[in-house]
């Protein structure tokens, strides 16, 4: 990974604390510092397990009860919370009943090139962040020298991430940190003729905004696709779209960028599989995305 512009504060770098152990048999095997969480994972449904010995160590299962909730087992093995490090960032893991901890370690993938951009230019990226959960990915940007307006509909998700910069010492970084919906804000901005040079977004596939809104991905991305591509005019320097909604695939979310985005050809456009990796090479499946720049990277 490339290290910090910033010259922020940071903590004192350690060896990355998340991994994937092993998969299979539609669960995944995932180290989050000291705790060994056993979690389902549709993507490995028709794989077998890779390393049996390593099912066989004290980890703690999360089983659902229903299509959208589950409980720990052992939860007396757990606590309700722990920090881990990831590429200089503090994080809070937090195991909540949706089977989510806190930090979606797929999208590490996109730290480098994220890097490369800010590098390639000579003052702070301006970047706004939808469905920015608890903020691994804002807080990377703060560290590479960014400005980041930070945007979730779930309150508490938004304190999380504040803790998260205080903990990584990103307290007094340039961030913007909002509670809001995220289609609203972007009206206001729009009004307020606010621009930005790059926009990420991981949207969900079903959501409530702040007062109820309802969001539906296959309804509402297209509009609201359109309605940032005029927030990135005239600066328009870079995409990340990434989803993990049945139906959204690489190409799919391609065709999300230049039909509903309608970003123009020059630029460098890529799309693929996000993915984590075992120890032993296994690659796990962990979503899609789409990501476009016209910068020199």
């Amino acid at each position: 990974m490339s290290e910090p512009i910033s010259e922020l504060k940071s903590p004192v770098s350690r060896p990355m604390e998340y991994a994937l152990v092993d998969f299979g048999q539609g669960r995944k095997l995932e180290r989050f510092g000291d705790f060994l969480l056993d979690r389902p994972s549709p993507p490995a449904d028709f794989t077998p397990i890779g390393d049996p010995q390593a099912w066989e160590e004290h980890r703690v299962i999360y089983q659902r009860t229903d299509s959208t909730e589950g409980n720990w087992e052992s939860p007396a093995d757990l606590p309700p919370q722990w920090g881990i490090q990831v590429e200089g960032i503090h994080l809070r893991i937090k195991p909540t009943r949706f089977g989510h901890v806190g930090f979606f370690p797929e999208h590490l993938t996109h730290w480098p090139w994220l890097a490369r951009l800010q590098q390639s230019v000579d003052r702070p990226l301006k970047v706004l962040h939808l469905f920015a959960y608890t903020g691994s990915t804002t807080l990377a940007l703060a560290r590479m020298g960014a400005e980041i307006t930070h945007v979730d509909s779930a309150k508490n998700v938004v304190s999380w991430a504040r803790q998260n910069a205080t903990n990584s010492s990103l307290d007094q970084a340039p961030i913007r940190w909002l509670h809001e919906d995220a289609r609203k804000f972007i009206r206001r901005e729009l009004k307020r003729e606010a621009t930005y040079d790059g926009v990420i977004l991981d949207p969900p596939t079903y959501g409530h905004g702040t007062k109820g809104e309802v969001w539906r991905i296959e309804k509402h991305l297209p509009r609201m696709l359109a309605d940032l591509r005029k927030l990135v005019v005239p600066r328009n320097a870079f995409w990340l779209l990434t989803c993990h909604s049945p139906g959204f695939e690489a190409q799919k979310l391609r065709s999300c960028l230049t039909d509903d985005a309608s970003l123009p050809r020059s630029g460098n456009l890529e799309s693929g599989p996000m993915q984590l990796t075992t120890p032993a090479g296994r690659a796990l499946p962990s979503g899609y995305f789409a990501r476009w720049t016209d910068l020199p990277v």
